[in-house]
C-alpha cells in the first residue's frame, strides 16, 4: 500500500464528530451546529419543482446565473458589499467554499492568522494546503484588537480568517472590531476570508460583512444554518474577480458544480424569511443564559447558536462525564488551543434544553 502523506495522516479527526458519534437513541445532542427545524416548504416546492422539471444535470461551474445575480442582488442590499454576479461561485456548502478560498489563496509556508477559539476546519485546512496557523488568543471576552492582530503578521503572512457570528462563542464582532482587522489587512496587502453562515442569528448586535469595508476579501456564505438546509449542501463565495477566475478552476476540479435542484431551491430560500426561527432560538439563547449563568463562567451569546462555557474540570474529561448522564457537548480543545472550555449547541427543543439544562447545574 502507498504511503499516505504526513499532511493527511497529521490531521485528527473533528471533535464535534467525535462527540456526535458517541450519542446514544436518547442523549441529549447539543454537539452539532444544526438548526433544530425543517427546510422551509416553499424552498422544499422550489427544489421538488426543480427535479421533476428536469433540471437535474450539470450547470456552469459557476453556478446557474439566475442565482448568481440573486446571490450579487442580496450581498448589495443586505451586506453593502459591491458585488458583482460574475464575482460569485455557488459551492458545496460553505465548507466547499472555504476549501477552494484556501486552495486558491495558499501555497507552502503561507501562515494564516485566526482567532482562537475557531472553528475546527480552518486550522485543518490550512494545513492540508501547506500553510501555517497563527492563533491569537482572545480569551476571556473573545474580543478582537487590532494590536493583538499587527504582532503575529509576518512576512509570509497571506490571510486573515474572519467568523462573525462566531462558532463556538456567539460572539459578533463590531464595526469597530471588524475595522481593526481591515486596517491591519490593508496595510499588509493580506486578504480576509470572512465566513458569515450565521449571519441571520443574530440578537442584539447588528450583522456587519466585513466586505462592505474591505474589498479584499473573500465571502463564505450559504444556506445550511439559515435555511436548515445542512444535507443539501448549497452555499456560495464572493470575492475580488481575480481570486474569483482562479476559485473557479478549483471548483470545476474539485465538486464540478454545486447540485443543480438545490440551487434552485436556494434561489427560493433567499425570498423566504427565517426571523421566526432567529426569535425562537433567541429565546432559547436566553433561556440557557438564564439557566446557567450564575454556575458556568461564559460570554452571553450575541449570534449563532453556541455557548463557549467554562469547564470545571478539564474539558475532555467533563465531556465523558456529559455522555455518562446522557447529554454531548463537544470539549472546546476540538476549537482551540486551551482544553479550558466546553460548546453547547442551543438549537434543540425546550425540553431537551431544559433537561440539559439540569445536567449541567448538576456537573457545575
Amino acid at each position: 500500500m502507498a504511503e499516505i502523506p504526513e499532511r493527511i495522516r497529521s490531521i485528527d479527526a473533528s471533535g464535534v464528530r467525535r462527540m456526535f458519534d458517541a450519542c446514544g437513541p436518547d442523549t441529549i445532542n447539543l454537539s452539532l451546529g444544526e438548526p433544530d427545524f425543517d427546510v422551509p416548504d416553499s424552498v422544499k416546492r422550489a427544489c421538488i419543482s426543480a427535479v421533476r422539471a428536469g433540471k437535474n444535470g450539470y450547470t456552469p461551474n459557476a453556478g446557474i446565473t439566475e442565482l448568481r445575480c440573486a446571490i450579487a442582488r442580496k450581498l448589495r442590499k443586505e451586506n453593502k458589499i459591491r458585488a458583482d454576479e460574475d464575482e460569485i461561485i455557488a459551492t458545496c456548502g460553505a465548507i466547499g467554499g472555504l476549501s477552494i478560498a484556501f486552495q486558491t489563496l495558499l501555497e507552502d509556508g503561507d501562515e494564516v492568522v485566526l482567532f482562537d477559539p475557531y472553528f475546527v476546519a480552518y486550522e485543518r485546512l490550512a494545513r492540508l494546503n501547506g500553510a501555517k496557523p497563527v492563533s491569537i488568543d482572545t480569551y476571556p471576552d473573545f474580543a478582537i484588537r487590532a494590536e493583538d492582530i499587527e504582532s503575529k503578521v509576518t512576512a509570509r503572512t497571506k490571510a486573515i480568517i474572519a467568523n462573525s457570528p462566531c462558532n463556538p462563542t456567539g460572539r459578533v464582532y463590531s464595526g469597530k472590531e471588524l475595522k481593526a482587522i481591515a486596517a491591519v489587512a490593508d496595510e499588509h496587502d493580506l486578504v480576509v476570508i470572512s465566513d458569515e453562515v450565521y449571519e441571520k442569528f443574530t440578537y442584539e448586535k447588528r450583522h456587519v460583512s466585513i466586505g462592505s469595508i474591505y474589498d479584499k476579501t473573500v465571502t463564505i456564505n450559504g444556506f445550511s444554518k439559515s435555511h436548515a438546509m445542512t444535507g443539501w449542501r448549497i452555499g456560495y463565495m464572493h470575492g475580488p474577480r481575480g481570486i474569483i477566475e482562479q476559485a473557479l478552476k478549483l471548483q470545476q476540479f474539485n465538486f464540478t458544480c454545486a447540485p443543480a435542484p438545490f440551487q434552485y431551491a436556494a434561489l427560493a430560500a433567499l425570498k423566504t424569511s427565517v426571523r421566526a426561527h432567529v426569535g425562537a432560538c433567541r429565546r432559547k439563547r436566553d433561556m440557557l443564559w438564564d439557566s446557567l449563568h450564575d454556575c458556568y463562567e461564559f460570554v452571553k451569546p450575541e449570534g449563532a447558536f453556541f455557548a463557549f462555557a467554562r469547564s470545571p474540570i478539564p474539558a475532555q474529561q467533563f465531556a465523558e462525564r456529559c455522555i455518562e448522564r446522557g447529554m454531548a457537548i463537544v470539549p472546546g480543545d476540538a476549537f482551540s488551543g486551551r482544553s479550558s472550555h466546553f460548546r453547547v449547541s442551543f438549537a434543540t427543543s425546550r425540553e431537551n434544553l431544559k433537561r440539559a439544562a439540569a445536567i449541567l447545574r448538576s456537573l457545575a
